[in-house]
């Protein structure tokens, strides 16, 4: 018997269906399940066959995900108890019920990437950073994942996003998908709470993406708490300012100096001829940080 992982606490019920909690972070409905395969892939059904039960918001959490997906069909599963595997509906309007332009969507995962990142700081003491498309990082390892996906179009309305969120909490060493990961509790955090580490996310992503909502998916614009989520995101992002190699489908890759994120949260890339590239989110396959070969050091460029 393996008992490398030490045993998580289940998630207070009770404490995540106070009513209080619920109306100040307007979320109409959170369902917890003790096991399924993937909560994206739950809400993906839900939405299509009652798309009215599922508003803008609402949760569903499981104690353990048996087929979780990450980017471009990844796979991976933690042991029960040990990850917080949360995913909302989201119908992104703003305050007057205007939906947004669907080319905003790709910040979703942003937003959601910077209220994780917060939350890590702030509740459990952890120095969290963004790497791009959709990773928070703690010390160059790997703590939480973020898949966005499409929802259907239901009666010609604005199709959803189903926003999953996967954060590693009480994974021991052994238990850590691959070597370069880590979890809250490696990372010697000031609490391992998933019930708390939840509603505190919950929490600071209704805040954030309201405000991004009501400023009609503007990442310019003026966020609660601060600057824009565009420089949010910017200031909190490792990638920037890094060279990187971003591989594409069909074998192509672009190699060079990941620079800044344009108005739609692709990535902007600087190759050694001075041509900047887009590199969206739905195209990357990976992207990772990259070191001249050349002996000297001073190249920076294939």
């Amino acid at each position: 018997m393996d008992d490398a992982h030490t045993p998580g606490t289940p998630l207070n019920r009770r404490d995540l269906a106070d009513q209080d909690f619920l109306s100040a972070t307007g979320i109409p409905r959170l369902e917890v399940v003790d096991s399924t395969g993937s909560t994206n892939a739950d809400l993906l059904r839900s939405v299509t066959v009652e798309p009215a039960a599922w508003p803008d918001l609402s949760v569903l959490t499981a104690e353990y995900q048996t087929a979780a997906r990450g980017r471009l069909d990844r796979h991976w599963e933690a042991p029960p108890l040990s990850s917080i595997s949360v995913s909302v509906v989201l119908r992104p309007a703003n305050a007057e019920g205007r939906p947004l332009p669907t080319q905003t969507y790709s910040w979703l995962s942003l937003v959601a990437a910077l209220a994780l990142r917060e939350t890590l700081l702030e509740t459990a003491g952890i120095p969290a950073e963004l790497k791009w498309p959709n990773d928070v990082l703690v010390r160059g390892r790997k703590i939480a994942g973020i898949l966005a996906q499409l929802g259907p179009m239901v009666d010609g309305s604005v199709p959803p996003v189903i926003l999953g969120t996967g954060l590693n909490v009480t994974l021991a060493a052994a238990d850590l998908p691959v070597p370069t990961a880590t979890s809250v509790m490696l990372e010697d955090a000031t609490t391992v709470d998933r019930t708390l580490l939840l509603k505190r996310y919950l929490s600071k992503f209704a805040v954030l993406y309201r405000s991004f909502c009501n400023a009609d998916g503007d990442p310019a614009a003026g966020m609660a708490g601060g600057t824009s989520l565009h420089k949010r995101v910017e200031a909190a992002m490792v990638t920037l300012g890094k060279q990187v190699r971003a591989q594409l489908p069909g074998d192509h890759e672009i190699i060079g100096h990941a620079s800044r994120l344009d108005d739609y949260g692709s990535l902007l890339v600087v190759d050694r001829d001075s041509r900047e590239h887009v590199v969206t989110a739905g195209d990357v396959v990976h992207l990772r940080p990259w070191t001249s070969p050349d002996a000297s050091g001073q190249g920076g460029y294939a």
